[in-house]
């Protein structure tokens, strides 16, 4: 059963920091393209990074480039998302997802209609 459970979300001060978790079931994450959704209140879902299947590629929206770092664990088939200088705009659900690109891919995205595969979340709040 393939399965994308994250975690590490909560309750944050402006300017802190989380580091978000994919635990990912069911198949090895080197054979997929893995990414991270954020939805806020009333707002359609953003594509926030990615993460090829080789690792060698990311992708980052404008909006937290210098501030996440997504990585992976392919030995513990997870992938991070580590969150720095949060802001109050940065509070969302955020969602894990994975597109089956294949062994070895060398590009990555975050095409929300494209992913296969969802986790249900996990919110993230900042306070100002």
């Amino acid at each position: 059963q393939l399965q994308l459970v994250e975690s590490g979300g909560g309750l944050v001060q402006s300017g802190g920091s989380l580091r978000l978790s994919c635990a990912v079931s069911g198949f090895t994450v080197d054979y997929y393209t893995i990414a991270w959704f954020r939805q806020a209140p009333g707002k359609e879902r953003e594509g926030v990074s990615c993460t090829s299947s080789s690792g060698s590629m990311t992708d980052y929206a404008d909006s937290v480039k210098g501030r996440f770092t997504i990585s992976r664990d392919n030995a513990n088939n997870t992938v991070h998302l580590q969150m720095y200088s949060l802001k109050p705009e940065d509070t969302a659900v955020y969602y894990c997802a994975a597109d089956p690109t294949g062994y070895g891919s060398t590009w990555c995205h975050f095409i929300a209609k494209d992913m296969d595969f969802w986790g249900g979340g996990t919110l993230v709040t900042v306070s100002s």
